[in-house]
């Protein structure tokens, strides 16, 4: 079965922090990369931040320095931690493997996403 779970999102205000939580399946924790996506209104969906199973991670410029992702090999579960957030990092974010895995091997699955706006 393939599963994805995002959850964490809210409202808050510039310069704030929430921590975003994702529960994955086995079959699509076991993937080599995990990373976190978001989609703001009007624009394509971009990767942001990605982690492989030995914990290498990498970042996309706008949040470098502000976001840090994590996973817990054994819940299955990665997280995004986001500090000194900005409205511009409006968006829903969803969890998920690399692109090329997504769209051979999950037939583009995506989860429900989990809303994050900042905004005073």
């Amino acid at each position: 079965q393939v599963q994805l779970v995002e959850s964490g999102g809210g409202l808050v205000q510039p310069g704030g922090s929430l921590r975003l939580s994702c529960a994955a399946s086995e079959s699509i924790f076991s993937r080599n990369i995990m990373g976190w996506y978001r989609q703001a209104p009007g624009k394509q969906r971009e990767l942001v931040a990605s982690i492989t199973r030995g914990g290498r991670s990498s970042y996309e410029d706008s949040v470098k320095g502000r976001f840090t992702i994590s996973r817990d090999n054994a819940k299955n579960t990665v997280y995004l931690q986001m500090n000194s957030l900005k409205p511009e990092d409006t968006a829903v974010y969803y969890c998920n493997t690399d692109p090329f895995t997504i769209r051979t091997k999950f037939r583009d699955y995506w989860g429900q996403g989990t809303q994050v706006t900042v905004s005073s």
